[in-house]
């Protein structure tokens, strides 16, 4: 008797430890991936529209955003909230316009506001519009990936217009749970610009002591474009922004 209590006390134990194996293996696992697949819509929603269409204008200095043409998202895709007059285009992108390999592409806790010059509006958006629409279709991130894959073999995207480029320049902006600069800032005020595949040394890309980076997380992504960053050093508000 006491033989067999002494085995199903090994049996219990053998249990706990495989139990907490486990659950060690799968916390692992969460700090990997945080945000497996995506979470519930209405935590990427922003509920105040007037809130959304505000947000959307710091990315950029008024002078250009006051005139834009706003997007916010709704349940079924990015709808216009604001008619502009200058052929910008505000909006308040979600992680899902991420590259592939992030970690974050579906953080819900994501904002990011740019505004759109009128050629980047024309070639760019609607790459946002599309993987936007996959990601609200339910679709994982490998088959948003091939979606969008497929788009681009069959020439569903419009080619990419010379002089694309776009503002981030807002301070309010949530890109990352990382914190970016020195202070522990989620954001930095950056413009980007759109190219096609080209060799980054050209425009001398993340060399030592150079202004312009590229971001090599999106290399495996299937849209045939080079997106150049640089640092403003300033909010779109006037005020100094972080350049580290």
């Amino acid at each position: 008797m006491k033989r067999k209590s002494v085995k199903m006390m090994a049996l219990g134990f053998f249990a706990l430890a495989l139990a907490l194996s486990a659950a060690r293996q799968v916390q692992a696992q969460d700090a990997k991936t945080p945000y497996p697949s995506m979470a519930p819509l209405d935590q990427y929603l922003i509920a105040d529209r007037n809130g959304e269409i505000a947000l959307a204008r710091t990315a950029a200095p008024s002078s250009i955003s006051g005139d834009a043409t706003v997007v916010v998202l709704g349940p079924h895709g990015f709808e216009t909230a604001a008619q502009g007059k200058n052929g910008f285009v505000c909006i308040v992108e979600r992680a899902w316009t991420s590259p592939f390999d992030s970690l974050e592409f579906w953080n819900p806790k994501n904002r990011s506001p740019i505004c759109y010059n009128p050629q980047a509006a024309r070639t760019i958006l609607p790459i946002t519009y599309m993987r936007t629409k996959l990601a609200l279709a339910g679709k994982s991130k490998a088959e948003i990936k091939e979606g969008m894959k497929a788009a681009v073999e069959k020439k569903e995207l419009p080619a990419l217009e010379p002089g694309a480029m776009c503002y981030m320049m807002s301070k309010q902006a949530y890109l990352t749970d990382k914190g970016i600069t020195q202070d522990g800032a989620h954001t930095l005020a950056h413009m980007m610009f759109y190219t096609s595949q080209i060799n980054p040394a050209d425009w001398g890309a993340n060399m030592d002591n150079s202004p312009i980076v590229i971001d090599p997380r999106g290399k495996n992504d299937p849209e045939p474009i080079n997106i150049f960053m640089t640092l403003t050093g300033a909010w779109s508000d006037g005020s100094p922004a972080p350049l580290s």
